[in-house]
């Protein structure tokens, strides 16, 4: 027994009214509506053949953002604060040990000697108090705290941006090519 093909149409619907053609819409500007139509460009052969080129308008092309994917922002985050977090750490170990090669700590351990005035024998040392291990380990926990902040309030924001741009629209950005 030979199955009989069914031939069905598919009907798309109409593309929605902000990708259509600006056809009623007046603009301010006529000349810049004008630019921002694409120009057809036709192409001269080797032996001469067609027209001229002449030269071609910038093309642009207008897009509107609409949502933002909420787990892609999470991880591009992520890995960014991992970034800045482990820049941190090594930035204030080099500023610490730059402080100590410079003298710092010496020229404080004897102001704070000549101005307290201790006799007792044990001179001040600021290093027990500001140690390069205590200052390296308060900023590796600043850092871990900053990249979980960063994290949970960039993939916030790209909720609320979704909900800003269901309601709103998004951002419109226009994008345009050089020659």
């Amino acid at each position: 027994m030979a199955e009989r093909q069914v031939r069905q149409d598919v009907v798309l619907p109409p593309p929605p009214e902000d990708l259509l053609p600006d056809k009623g819409r007046s603009r301010a500007g006529g000349e810049r509506a004008q630019a921002e139509r694409p120009r057809p460009v036709t192409a001269g052969g080797p032996g001469g053949h067609g027209e001229a080129r002449g030269p071609r308008g910038v093309r642009k092309a207008r897009l509107r953002l609409v949502q933002v994917e909420p787990w892609s922002v999470m991880k591009t985050a992520f890995m960014l604060s991992i970034a800045i977090g482990i820049v941190t750490v090594v930035a204030v170990g080099i500023v610490w040990g730059v402080l100590g090669a410079a003298g710092l700590w010496d020229s404080v351990n004897s102001i704070v000697q000549d101005s307290v005035g201790d006799s007792s024998g044990s001179p001040f040392q600021i290093q027990e108090y500001l140690g390069t291990s205590r200052v390296l380990g308060f900023t590796m926990i600043v850092a871990v705290a900053d990249v979980v902040l960063i994290t949970a309030i960039a993939t916030l924001g790209a909720f609320l941006y979704n909900l800003a741009a269901g309601l709103l629209g998004g951002i419109e950005v226009t994008f345009a090519e050089d020659n």
